[in-house]
């Protein structure tokens, strides 16, 4: 890692994340209640194809700060809004993991939600035929390989999981550089 040219004072990092925008994937379907969530807690966020994954973070110019441009940054949430989404996307492996080669040189999470989903794995409550063990292992491995990790909660916190994870990984990139 190369050091920054200039390291910011917390009152710059502060500032600077009060801008913070969430990108939305264009392709991101039924995603109301987490822009509904972004909205009602002032934070911006734009509608912008990704090359992979469903959110992402910005921040925009700030001359007066020494940013030129938008900062984009290395990190990526993917959403499912189920099991049963994520059973149908592992059990099509060619596309999803193609979505994980693509970000493998990004922060990648992987957000499902259900909060009992790990439990509704193991249980088999879900509508695919793919078994519990199967499944498990499948999105155990893509883990592995891939270097991401699984987040299963409550589809209600999905936009707040999805700022605060986005918030804390920049705020930690402008203190660390």
């Amino acid at each position: 890692m190369i050091a920054p040219l200039y390291q910011f004072t917390d009152a710059e990092v502060k500032k600077l994340l009060n801008s913070l925008v969430i990108i939305v994937d264009t392709r991101e379907q039924q995603n109301e209640h987490i822009t509904a969530y972004l909205s009602k807690k002032g934070v911006p966020y734009k509608v912008k194809k990704l090359d992979h994954g469903d959110y992402s973070a910005l921040l925009p110019a700030a001359p007066d700060m020494g940013i030129a441009r938008p900062m984009h940054f290395d990190i990526a949430i993917e959403r499912k809004n189920s099991v049963d989404e994520l059973a149908g996307s592992i059990k099509d492996r060619n596309r999803f993991e193609n979505e994980f080669y693509r970000a493998r040189n990004s922060r990648f999470v992987l957000m499902v939600e259900d909060a009992d989903g790990y439990e509704n794995i193991i249980m088999h409550r879900y509508r695919s035929q793919y078994k519990p063990l199967s499944l498990l292992g499948s999105l155990k491995t893509f883990e592995a390989r891939y270097g991401f990790t699984t987040a299963f909660i409550k589809k209600e916190m999905a936009g707040n999981f999805i700022y605060y994870h986005l918030y804390y990984y920049v705020r930690d990139a402008l203190k660390e550089g």
